[in-house]
């Protein structure tokens, strides 16, 4: 059974899923709020690109931080894979269209460098919609293998803001917790938001 995280609670994963996790996938997903949606089919809109107009252009990303707090990798549309070939993104999605996940990042914690001492998952809204045409946002942790979902934090939060710092999954006495952050941000982009994360690791 999943555990429901409030904001700022912390989780062991190993402990939530029963076992050992080695491979994880962080799956986000939004909704489009109905009031912006045209047609009433749309979903959660997400990619690289698009317009302002009738699309909320929103973008998972994943920053790998050191012991010093130092980003020493992201991977995001752009970049759908870390160097250290640890963490993946499934891809841009820019029709975010039926239920489920809208985007994915895959996890192989094994695979982590050791000298990384966290990873934190963001969402930006690329196209600069603010929060308040966003609804039913999430992030969720399932573990690859069984595809149990561990953890899932849902943001309530809705305001001007255009961006989201979600969670951090970080090591901990040699085993890897979960932390939900759920903080607003600003910024299109990974590169704006990277400064509002520090206070947070």
């Amino acid at each position: 059974m999943a555990i429901n995280l409030q904001k700022g609670q912390k989780i062991s994963l190993a402990k939530e899923s029963g076992g050992s996790l080695s491979k994880v996938i962080m799956g986000l997903g939004w909704d489009a709020k109905k009031s912006e949606k045209k047609g009433g089919m749309l979903g959660g809109l997400f990619g690289g690109g698009g317009s302002a107009g009738d699309s909320i252009d929103l973008d998972a990303s994943c920053v790998l931080f050191d012991d010093n707090n130092k980003s020493v990798d992201v991977v995001y549309f752009g970049h759908l894979k870390s160097k250290d070939g640890s963490i993946t993104h499934t891809g841009d999605n820019r029709t975010g269209a039926g239920d489920g996940d809208d985007e994915q990042i895959i996890v192989d914690l094994d695979k982590v460098p050791a000298n990384v001492k966290s990873l934190v998952f963001t969402v930006n809204s690329f196209t600069g919609q603010t929060f308040d045409s966003v609804e039913n946002a999430y992030c969720r942790m399932v573990d690859s293998s069984s595809k149990a979902e561990v953890a899932r934090y849902t943001l309530s939060s809705q305001g001007p803001h255009t961006a989201q710092i979600m969670a951090k999954v970080y090591r901990h006495n040699g085993e890897w917790k979960m932390h939900a952050i759920g903080e607003n941000g600003t910024g299109r982009t990974i590169e704006n938001l990277l400064p509002q994360i520090i206070p947070h690791l």
